[in-house]
């Protein structure tokens, strides 16, 4: 039987690749689309998307019958698009990020253990052959006992195409969160290790002045339990007329004790520079995953997962730490403690 889908704002861009996916997956069946907003509806209909069944979600959840709720709106209003989609007992699968407040993030977390519903995410980073293949220099040994990580995910900023409500006061959530999740499941994923420490994070604006609340840009610093240093910036800093195409474009860089590594995300191979060798070394590319996030969430839901797979645990996890370093950059806090226990406690005491 074909897991049933609904949708529930097309207000960015990156939900179209859910649509695209989920209309050739012969497992799942498309049957509402939701968008309150006028132009987008139009926008939507008119290019041939999708069908626009509601203008109200709440309706569309107490009326349609489905199995999942796919989430395209605006940042701001994901996390209680979300809560409403689990309580009426659907899974949820969102771009990212899931939302923008720790307790929205607790309130959904609470809400799909006690149900056993699972909560997806486009974390595609996983799927991208350059990273995959990153990851298996690391899980491989080769790179020895990882003790630094320095990534840059800058991004072009477009400020006068991107839809207007990035820059309604509340509806962003800030660049950290937006941008910075890839990196924090990516980091998990590929070292296996946790993350500590929040050692300090920093956001303000500097290049989009026409918005002064805006905040485009976002640096963190962080450890890992083996004491491994962390390094990332996620500005809105790349110069729009590249746009996604330049070379250092989702840059990171692993030092090892036994070599150090590199790949992007526009990269042909992997970088990798031995210790104790003279030449650098240039790792072919593995097969990329394409779709894999979708793949994974529908195995979750069946009871497939495995330890390799993104997953509920891993999405609640990652939004958390993202989350927690969003609130230390917006607020100057230093040297915050961080530890899986906690967390799943935090989610108990709210059951």
């Amino acid at each position: 039987m074909k897991l049933k889908l609904a949708i529930v704002g097309f207000r960015h861009g990156h939900i179209y690749d859910i649509v695209a996916r989920a209309k050739n997956n012969p497992e799942i069946e498309l049957v509402a689309a939701c968008e309150q907003h006028q132009q987008t509806r139009q926008y939507v209909e008119k290019t041939g998307i999708a069908k626009i069944t509601h203008t109200d979600y709440k309706k569309m959840l107490e009326t349609v019958e489905c199995d999942i709720v796919a989430i395209g709106d605006c940042y701001g209003k994901r996390g209680q698009i979300a809560v409403d989609a689990l309580e009426k007992g659907r899974h949820v699968i969102s771009d990212k990020p899931l939302c923008t407040r720790i307790s929205e993030l607790l309130e959904i977390a609470r809400i799909a253990y006690k149900k056993n519903l699972k909560v997806g995410c486009q974390l595609n980073m996983r799927n991208m052959a350059q990273f995959i293949g990153l990851r298996n220099l690391i899980k491989s040994g080769d790179i020895g006992e990882i003790h630094s990580i320095i990534f840059t995910g800058h991004h072009p900023l477009m400020i006068d195409s991107r839809p207007s409500w990035y820059f309604e006061p509340g509806m962003h959530g800030g660049t950290i969160n937006d941008i910075g999740i890839h990196a924090i499941d990516y980091i998990l994923w590929a070292t296996g290790m946790r993350f500590t420490k929040i050692n300090a994070a920093r956001s303000w604006n500097a290049f989009a002045k026409k918005y002064p609340h805006f905040r485009d840009a976002g640096q963190m610093m962080l450890t890992m339990e083996n004491g491994c240093g962390v390094l990332g910036d996620v500005s809105y800093f790349a110069p729009d007329s590249h746009g996604y195409n330049l070379p250092f474009y989702w840059r990171f860089t692993v030092y090892g004790t036994g070599g150090i590594a590199e790949t992007t995300a526009t990269a042909t191979s992997i970088l990798f520079a031995r210790a104790g060798e003279k030449e650098i070394k240039n790792i072919n590319l593995p097969e990329p995953d394409d779709g894999g996030y979708l793949r994974d969430f529908i195995d979750d839901i069946k009871g497939k997962t495995t330890s390799e797979k993104l997953k509920t645990k891993d999405i609640i996890m990652a939004s958390y730490i993202t989350l927690l370093i969003q609130d230390a950059g917006d607020a100057g806090k230093r040297e915050v403690l961080l530890n899986e226990p906690d967390f799943l406690r935090i989610i108990d005491k709210k059951g």
